[in-house]
């Protein structure tokens, strides 16, 4: 087993930031119930589910290894989602 370093940051309520380090790499995670984002060697990663019934969903965020997505470069439907979750979650959070 080796050692890792992780620091979960609460930047306001329903909105946090972690960071992982270990001998694998560094890893940032941004997000609150419900929806995060995931950068980690160049890749992001976003998630979306349902607080407490451990149903979600991921998908990868960048294009790097994949063909045209035509959505004009956009980073997608699921960015939009997860920005608006982590605002409702922002908001109307715990």
């Amino acid at each position: 087993m080796g050692f890792r370093f992780q620091k979960r940051i609460r930047i306001f309520k329903g909105l946090t930031l972690n960071l992982n380090l270990s001998k694998s790499g560094t890893s940032w995670t941004v997000g609150g119930p419900g929806a995060s984002v995931n950068l980690k060697d160049g890749k992001a990663n976003g998630t979306v589910g349902i607080p407490g019934t451990g149903l979600s969903y991921r998908e990868r965020l960048d294009n790097n290894g994949r063909g045209s997505s035509g959505d004009g470069g956009g980073l997608g439907w699921v960015v939009w989602l997860v920005i608006a979750i982590v605002l409702l979650g922002v908001f109307f959070g715990r």
